[in-house]
């Protein structure tokens, strides 16, 4: 399971910038796209495991979905896709192998305690 390092990441660079700030972490806001290859149930998981017996231990991950959009090259917009398994314009039905968003694995934001 991935998800375990990918928290623990999260969880070291969290503790690094309160550390850095003298401030205490209520919560790290994520952004997780949908071809991240990260399960978000998973991730929320081993979060939590992560957290224990550090200075992030009660806090919360908050995770925001990043749905996949593409660009259709014959409709020139940026499209948003149903499915990951249909690469195609949901429009015009022509192949869009450009992905512009659903990558992401992101730490957007630290929410700290009052």
């Amino acid at each position: 399971m991935h998800e375990l390092s990918i928290a623990m990441s999260i969880v070291d660079m969290a503790q690094e910038e309160a550390e850095r700030r003298k401030v205490h972490i209520d919560a790290v806001h994520l952004e997780l796209g949908a071809l991240s290859g990260v399960v978000k149930e998973a991730l929320l998981f081993s979060y939590k495991v992560a957290c224990d017996g550090t200075p992030l231990e009660g806090s919360r991950l908050v995770v925001k979905d990043v749905p996949i959009e593409v660009y259709c090259s014959v409709c020139k917009v940026p499209r948003r896709l149903a499915s990951m398994q249909w690469f195609c314009c949901p429009d015009c039905g022509t192949q869009t192998p450009e992905v512009i968003h659903g990558k992401e694995l992101v730490i957007t934001a630290l929410e700290l305690k009052q």
